[in-house]
């Protein structure tokens, strides 16, 4: 597969403000804390540094990466989570670090946490959200929030965090991950690693900022009632047990039907779409209960909805990447791009495998014009530029910095 070819830059682009800069630092180190100074170095590229947001394997001692990365930068702002993959400008990896700095007079940045969130997602969103309150007023401002999507509901962090901010301020960010273990996501803040918490960075800047959304998802066969639900479980699809139901349709094998890693690997490729108002919605399933035959999702699968089943595959989910990289940069109204991050949903790896991965930040390097480029593979992804809803599965976003 090529790289597709990115738009030329305009010659006549508004020129890039001096005072402000974007650094993405990688590790692959074995030890924990030379991982974290390794990366944190790497991405400190500038002076008045205002941010550090960290993406980094779970295989890490995490309380040592973190050391490492305080050892290089002891006060200034942090905010990440651990991952299903790293994204790095250099490319996809798993069991490393990665750093991205922000800094420079052009930025400003508040931050917060809302610690033991599953006993109310929106409050928790809320209270997160909260650091927006604190930061000036400007035309240029996004809220990054990193959550844990093995909590519950996810959308109720997004309506939490939009009780506070309003339509006005976009919400990026995306569900932490554990390698697909689906059992323990973590949070950082600051020094601090945290489960159960929602982390939150209000980013102002004085050049524009642009987010692309797109998944590559289209529906394949006859739709399922939703007949019974209770929150992110599905109990039944057309009056039958939801597992049996989905297993059947799809002609599952037989370790799918039997074994829940097996299974979760399965059904990474094979989502639920729902039917929606506002258009239509990817639910990513992250495991079944094989005693009651029930499934569970990420965010909620209404009772009473149509619902149907998602396929794609590398030409659909690449086509996606170019996508949601040319929303992106067009939201720049024509600035450079300055940097990249990217939330990048663990399916459409699934789908692309680890060539079409490659292929897929090579694209997004092609449309970031030599700018840095970093995120994470994700348990789902938040991104709220119109409306209330904002969260999304199977899906990449991409927030440029201009």
């Amino acid at each position: 597969m090529g790289i597709a070819s990115a738009p030329l830059v305009n010659p006549d682009a508004p020129a890039a403000v001096s005072d402000r800069w974007i650094g993405v630092g990688a590790s692959s180190a074995k030890e924990s804390r030379q991982a974290g100074v390794e990366a944190a170095k790497a991405a400190l590229r500038g002076a008045d540094p205002k941010l550090l947001v960290v993406f980094a394997s779970p295989v890490h001692d995490l309380e040592a990466m973190l050391g490492g990365v305080r050892e290089v930068a002891p006060t200034t702002s942090l905010i990440g989570c651990t991952t299903a993959g790293e994204i790095a400008t250099d490319g996809p990896s798993d069991a490393s670090v990665v750093v991205t700095a922000l800094g420079g007079s052009g930025f400003t940045v508040t931050t917060n946490v809302a610690r033991g969130a599953s006993a109310d997602l929106r409050q928790a969103g809320a209270t997160a959200a909260a650091c927006a309150e604190n930061g000036p007023a400007t035309e240029h401002e996004v809220l990054l929030l990193l959550s844990d999507g093995l909590g519950g509901d996810q959308q109720e962090v997004v309506r939490g965090a939009y009780s506070v901010v309003g339509g006005s301020v976009p919400l990026v960010g995306g569900c932490a991950g554990d390698d697909l273990a689906m059992k323990k996501t973590l949070q950082f803040f600051d020094g601090e690693v945290l489960e159960d918490s929602v982390v939150a960075a209000a980013i102002n800047s004085d050049a524009p900022l642009g987010i692309g959304i797109q998944h590559g998802w289209t529906r394949v066969g006859a739709p399922f009632l939703v007949t019974a639900s209770s929150g992110t479980r599905v109990l039944a699809l057309d009056d039958r047990p939801a597992l049996d139901v989905y297993l059947e349709r799809l002609d599952a094998p037989d370790d799918a039907r039997t074994d829940p890693a097996a299974f979760t690997r399965f059904a990474l490729t094979h989502p639920f779409g729902l039917s929606r108002r506002s258009g239509e919605e990817v639910r990513f399933i992250a495991e079944a209960n094989f005693d009651d035959r029930s499934i569970g999702c990420i965010a909620e699968v209404p009772q009473g909805g149509l619902a149907w089943i998602m396929e794609g595959d590398a030409t659909s989910v690449l086509d996606a990447t170019i996508s949601a990289c040319t929303q992106a940069v067009e939201g720049l109204s024509g600035h450079p791009p300055l940097g990249f991050l990217a939330f990048d949903c663990i399916a459409r790896r699934g789908v692309l495998g680890n060539e079409g991965i490659q292929e897929e930040v090579a694209r997004i390097k092609s449309y970031s014009g030599g700018a840095p480029v970093a995120g994470f593979y994700t348990y789902g992804e938040i991104a709220r530029t119109h409306g209330v809803s904002g969260f999304h599965n199977q899906t990449l976003v991409v927030l440029a910095f201009g």
